[in-house]
């Protein structure tokens, strides 16, 4: 069986079991079972794959068809640009949430921030995208999971930032040591009701997941205890779940009334992004 071969079995696999993206999905598993990037895999599709790599590609397919996602299987997911190294200790960083980082780098780079802290950071994504963008900053990541943390550590080394996030263990905003001129977070905000006791999403951390009855209440923690911790004229940048925008935005206004707050939507047209701004 050759490479080509491989890839049209495998799909067929995924897509007879109503597997999302069955194409891109088989070629991610082939790719981790042959150790070879895109490139190396569509130059030569007629190399062979040998028995033992058959078996291997076979099991991660019993893996993927059980509900686990790819990027647990594989232990990476690519996120703005980059590779990062995830495992079940962290929520599976999301395309969405790139418009959070696309949103904070403009915010830095018209107001001159330099002060940052990405809260809930699981494996890193957000703060490393930001700190290998953003030279001059300083980022704070926290995460009340120390294991999340240990990820997030890798992930610092592998892109070489270790110098520019300051990794702080802890709950919310609690850890910082100083007001930062940016807080941008991505929390959880699934309403508890509708967690998923099957599927991908089952495979994930429930605490980067459960926002409480209303998907708000992680939400509402950090807004309060942004009052303290947010510099003046400094901004809050949150990713919400679909629906949530006027909810979150009231809980905005509670906290800081005098404040400009923006929307911005995802690809999908959905509003993803609460951007605040003080005056």
């Amino acid at each position: 069986m050759n490479r080509r071969q491989a890839l049209a079995q495998a799909r067929g696999t995924l897509a007879d079991n109503n597997i999302d993206d069955a194409s891109l999905e088989c070629e991610i598993l082939l790719r981790h079972v042959l150790g070879i990037n895109r490139s190396q895999l569509f130059s030569d599709l007629d190399s062979n794959v040998n028995p033992d790599q058959a078996e291997s590609l076979r099991k991660l397919l019993e893996r993927r068809l059980s509900g686990e996602p790819s990027a647990y299987i594989t232990g990476h997911r690519e996120f703005y640009g980059f590779d990062f190294k995830v495992n079940r200790h962290v929520l599976i960083p999301r395309p969405e949430s790139e418009l959070l980082v696309e949103k904070a780098l403009n915010v830095c780079r018209s107001h001159a921030m330099s002060i940052i802290a990405d809260i809930g950071t699981g494996c890193g994504a957000i703060a490393i995208s930001l700190a290998v963008n953003l030279p001059a900053a300083t980022v704070y990541a926290t995460d009340i999971s120390p294991q999340a943390l240990e990820v997030a550590e890798g992930n610092c080394r592998r892109h070489g930032v270790t110098d520019k996030v300051v990794l702080l263990q802890g709950d919310m905003l609690v850890p910082l040591p100083e007001p930062v001129d940016l807080i941008v977070a991505n929390l959880p905000y699934v309403r508890e009701a509708e967690l998923p006791v099957s599927g991908p999403l089952s495979f994930e951390p429930e605490m980067a997941l459960n926002g409480g009855e209303k998907g708000l209440d992680e939400i509402n923690v950090l807004c309060r205890q942004a009052s303290d911790k947010l510099r003046n004229n400094g901004s809050l940048l949150l990713e919400i779940g679909q629906g949530q925008t006027q909810a979150v935005k009231a809980i905005m206004y509670e906290f800081f009334p005098s404040a400009l707050i923006e929307v911005d939507r995802d690809l999908a047209g959905i509003e993803r992004v609460i951007s605040l701004r003080l005056t």
